[in-house]
């Protein structure tokens, strides 16, 4: 399966992530229901590297490497924990599309951090997804 494959799971599982939190986080304070799913995705991730036979000591990886995966590690916990909460407080439907302004915010940072470069056309999608963001969340 080529990255478009593995994209579209990726937002069919977002979306069930969405709706199953919405049902999930109903009576569980979010901070303790973010605790229960990252012990889950632990679980799964650990088996999965397990019967891949990926297991390597992280003093082998390079520290440029370890850092920012610590990095995008905190940054994981402090979206969900956000998430949660939100979904705690807001409709399912209003939530994810704003959580989603994650997508205008990495084609922002892309260019500006990793030097990537968008086509006029490319920035006209970011813009309609900024556009539909709102659409969606307005109530």
């Amino acid at each position: 399966m080529g990255w478009l494959g593995w994209a579209l799971a990726s937002a069919g599982f977002a979306a069930l992530t969405a709706i199953f939190g919405k049902i999930g986080v109903t009576g569980v304070q979010s901070d303790y229901a973010t605790f229960l799913r990252t012990l889950v995705i632990l679980a799964l991730i650990a088996a999965i590297v397990t019967s891949g036979g990926h297991w390597r000591s992280p003093a082998e990886l390079p520290a440029r490497s370890l850092a920012f995966l610590a990095l995008s590690g905190a940054a994981t916990g402090a979206s969900w924990l956000c998430y949660y909460r939100a979904l705690q407080m807001g409709q399912a439907a209003q939530v994810a599309p704003v959580d989603k302004l994650s997508v205008v915010l990495v084609a922002v940072f892309g260019v500006a951090f990793l030097h990537e470069r968008l086509s006029p056309t490319n920035w006209a999608g970011v813009a309609l997804i900024a556009g539909g963001t709102v659409l969606v969340a307005w109530r």
